[in-house]
């Protein structure tokens, strides 16, 4: 097992001074098509690197159409699980690409969707304990999306619920978890405190001010997390650049949302 190669790996995603990262999602066109801010990935890619992202998340289509096509660096965790909002049941998750096939696309990592609580939660999980293994023998490093979603789970940011999920990616060999916001410190402490490997919190469906998100982003890094994955608040934002510049002020830089607002004039 290529430990030394995950470590190098894992240097790509996670910032060398402070153990933390953001993320931006772009894996959303094969659930609900070309939505605003995914049309012209490449650019969007761009717009994001240039903010500071240190990583991007999309399905294998991503690299194929070019994702650094402008010449900027940055990280790359391909998705390999999928569903559609078509679909019978949107909830249950499938592994649509190999972790082989991320590592001969240069991907730095992969990542894989699961919903704790969905019907389908057992063929997921142990998908994910197949993925888990697959990634160890490569030394490839795993972002496990793990959200409270079923018949049993009434919010899906309970903070016990979301502790569950975490707890549970953790226990079969992940190296990172995404998962929503509990909605307060202390409840998030006990997630981040709950889970051995570091977690980063989603976005979540657009917010209506920028104010708002980076509050959210502060308290969550306040209460533990190592980090951000947001996607549509980024790139449908109308500047996405200064947004990743904004959410790495916070996340990174440690700053408090007055100052950052202030000093990028959003």
């Amino acid at each position: 097992m290529s430990y030394t190669g995950k470590a190098v790996r894992l240097e790509r995603i996670l910032d060398r001074r402070t153990n933390r990262t953001v993320m931006v999602p772009m894996d959303h066109g094969i659930g609900m098509g070309p939505i605003k801010g995914l049309v012209n990935m490449a650019d969007t890619v761009d717009k994001v690197a240039e903010g500071g992202a240190n990583a991007v998340i999309g399905h294998i289509g991503l690299p194929l159409h070019g994702h650094r096509r402008y010449g900027r660096d940055i990280g790359l965790i391909m998705h390999i699980s999928a569903s559609t909002s078509l679909s019978p049941d949107p909830n249950s998750k499938v592994i649509v690409t190999p972790v082989e096939d991320a590592l001969k696309m240069g991907a730095d990592a992969v990542s894989v969707h699961i919903n704790i609580g969905a019907e389908t939660e057992k063929e997921m999980l142990q998908n994910l304990g197949m993925v888990a293994s697959k990634c160890r023998e490569w030394g490839m490093p795993l972002l496990a999306m793990m959200y409270p979603r079923g018949k049993k789970v009434d919010p899906e940011n309970s903070g016990q619920d979301v502790a569950l999920a975490a707890r549970a990616a953790a226990e079969l060999g992940v190296d990172m978890v995404k998962t929503s916001y509990t909605g307060d410190i202390d409840s998030f402490k006990d997630v981040a405190d709950g889970c051995p490997v570091p977690v980063v919190v989603a976005g979540g469906p657009r917010m209506d001010t920028t104010e708002q998100i980076l509050e959210m982003v502060r308290d969550s890094i306040d209460g533990g997390g190592a980090g951000v994955a947001i996607g549509r608040n980024v790139f449908q934002a109308d500047d996405p650049t200064k947004m990743v510049r904004a959410l790495s002020m916070v996340v990174h830089d440690r700053l408090d949302v007055s100052e950052v607002m202030k000093e990028l004039a959003l």
